[in-house]
């Protein structure tokens, strides 16, 4: 199969995995940002912060979004020295984040021993412009290597800036989700021929991109709902691109 998907805590998860069994990070950790204050990053729930009062989305919360800056940094900084060890050399990391946790995921990704290579921008064309002030409408992805980067092993040229609405309508299944065709840009700078992980897999995005670009994929949701909807994402896909030399009929 090239996916497999674990529903379960992360780090608990990967501590079980082996040395070297992926060629890229690609996840969006919880920010625990969203808030004015402390207390509305530490008090309000993730379906509070990031969905409004008249959104009407029935989408289940999830954990994870009420940690101080303090916090968040250590276990950031913990899993990532995981996701370090099951990276192959040269492999890359992609943590999405926004501006308010910014200087947090560039000292935690350093500090579980990435190379930090940058700060990618996601535009996101329909935010809601604010009277007086500029308009927040950007999320920002670091990325990170270990070690050297052999370019020649995945000779691609990429983009540092992506534009794409967040998905709406009956397409929203996660109160954070990110748009595929955003996800498909980034997984190319895994090998073709690799694997990619995200330990904060939320409704597939990451893995449904990853089996479109002919990669492989790792995922872990701690959240049952979500990990089912992932599922059901990833079978659907890969059922979607599956060619006849896939397939060997057995008599």
């Amino acid at each position: 199969m090239p996916f497999s998907l674990h529903q379960g805590d992360a780090l608990s998860v990967l501590v079980g995995l082996p040395d070297g069994c992926v060629d890229s990070v690609i996840t969006d950790p919880p920010y625990n940002s969203g808030g004015r204050t402390a207390k509305e990053r530490t008090t309000r729930s993730a379906k509070q912060k990031y969905t409004s009062a008249d959104a009407q989305h029935a989408l289940p919360d999830f954990t994870g979004e009420n940690m101080d800056g303090r916090s968040y940094g250590f276990w950031l900084t913990q899993i990532m020295t995981e996701a370090h060890r099951l990276t192959k050399s040269g492999g890359t990391a992609l943590l999405f984040t926004d501006w308010r946790q910014l200087p947090i995921t560039t000292d935690a990704i350093q500090a579980a021993g990435w190379l930090w290579r940058g700060v990618l921008a996601w535009h996101k064309p329909q935010a809601r412009p604010q009277k007086g002030r500029f308009t927040q409408n950007c999320e920002f992805i670091v990325w990170a290597s270990k070690g050297a980067i052999d370019g020649s092993r995945n000779p691609v040229y990429l983009p540092g800036l992506y534009s794409a609405s967040q998905p709406s309508g009956a397409k929203r299944q996660h109160i954070t989700q990110k748009p595929v065709e955003v996800m498909r840009e980034l997984v190319k700078i895994s090998p073709e021929d690799g694997t990619v992980l995200d330990f904060c897999a939320g409704s597939g995005s990451t893995g449904v991109a990853a089996l479109l670009e002919g990669r492989d994929f790792i995922g872990v949701e701690k959240t049952e709902h979500y990990a089912s909807i992932a599922a059901d994402r990833l079978t659907e896909t890969l059922r979607e691109t599956l060619t006849q030399d896939d397939v060997v009929l057995t008599v």
